[in-house]
């Protein structure tokens, strides 16, 4: 399935017990010369507390909090699979639990709770209760914003974002010291205030085609930056999001997701 471009393996577990290796699953299915190939793997489970669990996996076998695409997709299989009453879902992730709401339209539309501003909650090094926010990051002249949507983000606005060399910029950002899990990167250009173009270099993953929950924390930096109105359409590379950063730090996200194929997995081999 994908959201946008940013693909996924999905493994309907709801009626089987989970790989006992998923981290290694992961490298293995995501591969995209020996495996299926995707930028995630996300095992759909059932949930201890609400009725469905999202657990998603990187091509590298780290696991993520969370994924705004990922989710979507999520949603989208439980409606085409029959497993869903209605059109609302909620969905235990390493976030938190999220509600979303499907649409005839193929639209996904997901609560994704509030943005985290704090350094302690991204999580980054400093103090604790301090924000980041247009901030040196200490790699040349790069300043950024940080925001956790359940995972972290930076995000660094550039007049020019087609001119931004991801491979060489996105891993020294990535690892910086100042993100003790890591971080996920992303340039942004802002059109006008209510329209941005965005381009990812995701945590575990490098260079992809969408990255949800960094819509969301572009969305979230535009404002709290004075860029742009709480209502934001995000071209990616992929395709178009529209999120909403609400008054009480609530973050709304809107966009497609698509199934391409289903099939078996007879292993690569290894």
């Amino acid at each position: 399935m994908h959201g946008i471009g940013n693909d996924f393996v999905m493994l309907d577990l709801l009626d089987r017990p989970a790989p006992t290796e998923p981290s290694e699953l992961a490298r293995r299915m995501n591969d995209r010369r020996k495996g299926i190939g995707g930028d995630g793997l996300i095992l759909v489970e059932r949930g201890a507390d609400a009725p469905y669990r999202m657990r998603m996996f990187n091509p590298d076998g780290s696991e993520a909090e969370m994924c705004g695409n990922g989710i979507r997709c999520f949603a989208r299989l439980l409606r085409e699979r029959g497993y869903l009453d209605g059109d609302e879902a909620e969905i235990d992730t390493g976030a938190g639990r999220l509600v979303v709401q499907l649409t005839d339209d193929g639209q996904v539309r997901v609560n994704m709770g509030k943005a985290l501003l704090r350094r302690g909650d991204i999580p980054m090094t400093g103090r604790a209760d301090a924000s980041f926010v247009d901030e040196p990051v200490g790699i040349g002249d790069v300043c950024g914003t940080a925001v956790s949507m359940g995972n972290p983000h930076l995000v660094v606005f550039t007049e020019e974002v087609s001119a931004v060399n991801l491979d060489s910029i996105g891993p020294l950002l990535e690892a910086s010291p100042l993100f003790p899990r890591k971080t996920n990167v992303h340039f942004v250009q802002v059109e006008s205030p209510t329209n941005m173009v965005q381009r990812t270099w995701e945590r575990g993953a490098g260079v992809t085609l969408a990255c949800g929950t960094g819509a969301c924390a572009v969305a979230v930096a535009g404002v709290l930056t004075g860029r742009t109105q709480r209502t934001v359409g995000i071209d990616l590379p992929g395709g178009r999001l529209t999120i909403e950063y609400a008054q009480d730090g609530t973050v709304h996200m809107t966009g497609p997701a698509v199934t391409v194929y289903e099939g078996t997995w007879a292993g690569d081999g290894s």
